[in-house]
């Protein structure tokens, strides 16, 4: 590392000491400022259509505030209160590069700022006495904060194209063994939303252990880590599992990283165990990883069981002319009834028929035998695209999924939830291993598999997806993927 400073290079060495991290001058990747500019812009624009809202709709939203205040009231309105919440989404960490573009945390900051204005706002009118209008100021912040929510979700649907074109990405070197990178790097490809394009891996094992293979990118070994991303114009370093267990060299790597504006990113062996349990704990400076057990239990359990059965009500009475129409179509299109019930297994390994709109004749069951060599999937289940025992009317109800609709049956008898594991066929075997523990929770009709790709993942995938659910439950995890399978079914994704 020690040597002339390249043109251009924000690094600066000077008797081996590198520029401290905190006199950084840019970030290889730099694509977030323009991003966060526009989100300012975004969010000012999204309070002052929320001050138009409250002070045109809102009777006597001006009270409080006598002829001669006018002047101070307008103020108020059109610039101290928008400055105010650009403050608040900056303190509560919601132009944070690491939370942009994935996931829940910025919409969670986008809360706690709402939140916060409205402690302020409470706290500066009992302070000052002022009596203002109680309904201007809850159309206001409410107005508000759900504007700029949307337009933050607008903001990252135009990121994720911009995502899909090349653009707005990071560069990634993956750094570790061979398969412990190899399988990172699947996993990022799978979610090209996440801005994370692999660009070469380093292998310290050595390049004989990749001698001969057909690698997705290219491989290095033996050479400088820092000079390696150089070359690769990586702007991110991620080190792969067992990499990161010798805290001394990696350590050294980030102190060799500082200046040079790459960002390092530690990829560790729990890869399917994320959000809140896991916490970092530092005693007397080693930083111990702890790992909480999941929760599938408490108050977000019990709203979850509720959300599902009134939900699930709701839906089959709403859906009942639906259904009727998909029952005669069924009927006149083939012989046989109008509902399949297939044995299933359910939380605790119990046994249950799982419900839906029949879509293959009635002997497909007996047909299957002479299939299984045009099997396209692995593992426990049985797909074929162009499957000859499906009828005309069954095509099109699973490639628009109203074929699953009639498992808002199984919901109501409390056999299933909206969303969970994929429930699996009773004849499959008894789960060994750690399939089983998907048995921990009620399949759903929807869930992680289904949104992320169906019947195009394989089983290896499919497990991994519902594992990972059992492990990481929440109630916000829930919403998420319903709101997902509404895209997903749009698009008929993976439905065959």
């Amino acid at each position: 590392m020690a040597g002339k400073q390249k043109d251009g290079d924000p690094q600066l060495v000077t008797n081996g000491v590198t520029r401290s991290a905190w006199r950084r001058l840019v970030r290889a990747s730099n694509w977030h400022r323009s991003y966060q500019a526009a989100l300012v812009g975004v969010d000012f624009a999204a309070a002052l259509v929320g001050s138009a809202i409250a002070v045109n709709l809102t009777p006597h939203a001006d009270a409080g505030f006598e002829d001669g205040q006018m002047g101070f009231f307008y103020f108020l309105v059109w610039l101290l209160l928008p400055l105010a919440w650009l403050l608040s989404l900056w303190g509560t960490g919601a132009y944070d590069r690491r939370y942009l573009g994935l996931g829940n945390d910025e919409f969670k900051r986008v809360v706690r700022a709402s939140m916060f204005m409205l402690a302020l706002v409470s706290f500066l009118a009992l302070t000052f006495k002022a009596d203002v209008s109680r309904v201007a100021v809850a159309v206001i912040l409410l107005s508000a904060s759900l504007l700029i929510a949307a337009c933050r979700y607008a903001a990252r649907i135009g990121l994720h194209k911009m995502r899909d074109a090349g653009r707005a990405v990071q560069r990634v070197l993956l750094i570790g063994s061979y398969p412990e990178a190899l399988e990172v790097y699947r996993t990022v490809r799978r979610a090209p939303a996440a801005g994370l394009v692999p660009v070469g891996i380093y292998v310290t094992e050595g390049a004989s252990s990749v001698r001969n293979l057909d690698t997705p990118v290219p491989v290095f070994a033996g050479t400088d880590v820092v000079t390696c991303a150089e070359q690769l114009e990586a702007d991110t370093l991620a080190v792969c599992g067992t990499a990161s267990a010798d805290a001394g060299d990696l350590r050294r790597l980030a102190w060799q990283l500082e200046g040079t504006g790459r960002d390092l990113v530690v990829a560790p062996q729990l890869t399917d165990i994320a959000g809140p349990r896991v916490h970092i704990r530092p005693v007397e400076g080693l930083p111990l990883l702890h790992v909480e057990e999941p929760k599938i239990s408490g108050v977000g359990w019990l709203i979850k069981n509720i959300l599902d059965i009134s939900s699930s009500v709701i839906g089959l009475v709403v859906l009942s002319p639906l259904f009727l129409a998909v029952a005669i179509a069924i009927k006149v299109d083939s012989p046989g009834p109008v509902f399949f019930r297939q044995a299933r297994v359910g939380r605790d390994g119990e046994t249950f028929r799982c419900w839906k709109f029949r879509t293959m004749y009635i002997d497909a069951e007996e047909r299957q035998a002479a299939l299984m060599m045009h099997n396209e999937t692995d593992g426990l289940l049985f797909k074929m695209k162009d499957d000859p025992r499906i009828t005309r009317v069954g095509r099109f109800l699973r490639r628009t999924s109203i074929d699953e609709f009639a498992q808002l049956i199984n919901v109501v008898r409390g056999e299933m939830s909206l969303v969970g594991p994929r429930p699996l066929p009773a004849e499959n075997g008894d789960f060994l291993g750690d399939v089983r523990r998907r048995l921990l929770v009620r399949p759903g009709i929807t869930g992680l598999w289904q949104v992320s790709g169906r019947s195009d993942l394989s089983w290896d995938d499919a497990v991994r997806l519902d594992l990972y659910y059992v492990d990481n439950w929440s109630l916000t995890t829930d919403l998420q993927i319903l709101f997902r399978t509404v895209a997903v079914v749009l698009r008929r994704q993976g439905a065959y």
